[in-house]
């Protein structure tokens, strides 16, 4: 079973890349971050004609998740639980059937949390990791196999990093970020893409600027974190570096984890 997340930076604009992407690659499940449009205007028919079952969690304009799965879906849950207040779409967990007991799967949009100065902003971020972690301890308890998938807008290592220096003063970068990434896969996940090399210039992003693709100036964001349950079933993991560079492409790539 191949898992993948990738960060469409807008689904709408990118819809023939998305659909080549499925073509070719043929994930399993897909999770989508940065869909940047309402429900109602996700492009469902042109996935479902390949055979995709899609759940969505939109937001006009910016933001938004989704899930698209060839297995059907058992339950379908919108919004991280823990603030009634917050209304910014960046998390959907669908459940499925497998031989091999229930999974969980989760497509995630973590707060960028810039500026480090405004708490409205980087305060946010931290809160909303917060509540990820009491939410994945809670859905530990289950002892099923979970997936978290997404854009944590986290950068784990300086090793994952072309200029760790430059993103020294970056929310992506800060101590506490990258503490509360540590906290969570101490609760017993395991990051798919470190669990099958150590090697660095191993990245998901390329800003659009400053030639930054071109360079490989790149930083590795988008994460795959396995329960002890789907831990047992990793075979594999990789980047899709390629999709990069085709045209009007997301400055995201997809990550990818296959699961027996």
């Amino acid at each position: 079973m191949k898992i993948a997340t990738w960060n469409i930076n807008g689904v709408k604009a990118r819809i023939d890349n998305l659909v080549h992407w499925l073509n070719d690659s043929q994930p399993d499940i897909a999770c989508l971050q940065e869909i940047k449009t309402v429900d109602e205007g996700f492009p469902r028919a042109e996935i479902e004609a390949l055979g995709y079952h899609v759940e969505t969690h939109g937001q006009k304009g910016f933001n938004g998740v989704a899930i698209l799965s060839k297995l059907r879906f058992d339950e379908v849950n919108r919004g991280l639980p823990g603030d009634d207040e917050d209304e910014q779409a960046r998390f959907i967990e669908g459940v499925f059937s497998t031989p091999h007991g229930a999974l969980r799967v989760v497509s995630l949009y973590l707060p960028n949390g810039n500026p480090i100065t405004e708490d409205r902003k980087y305060g946010y971020k931290l809160r909303w990791m917060d509540r990820l972690h009491r939410w994945a301890q809670e859905r530990l308890e289950l002892e099923e196999a979970l997936i978290l998938a997404g854009d944590y807008n986290v950068i784990p290592q300086p090793i994952d990093a072309r200029r760790p220096e430059d993103w020294v003063n970056d929310a992506l970068f800060q101590p506490e970020t990258r503490g509360a990434l540590r906290k969570l896969e101490y609760l017993g996940f395991t990051e798919a893409i470190r669990a099958v090399t150590d090697a660095g210039d191993t990245f998901t992003f390329w800003d659009y600027q400053a030639g930054a693709w071109q360079k490989n100036n790149g930083i590795r964001i988008d994460h795959l974190l396995l329960s002890p349950e789907a831990a047992n079933r990793f075979e594999a993991a990789s980047i899709e570096k390629h999709v990069r560079a085709w045209e009007k492409p997301s400055d995201h790539v997809p990550a990818v984890a296959m699961l027996r």
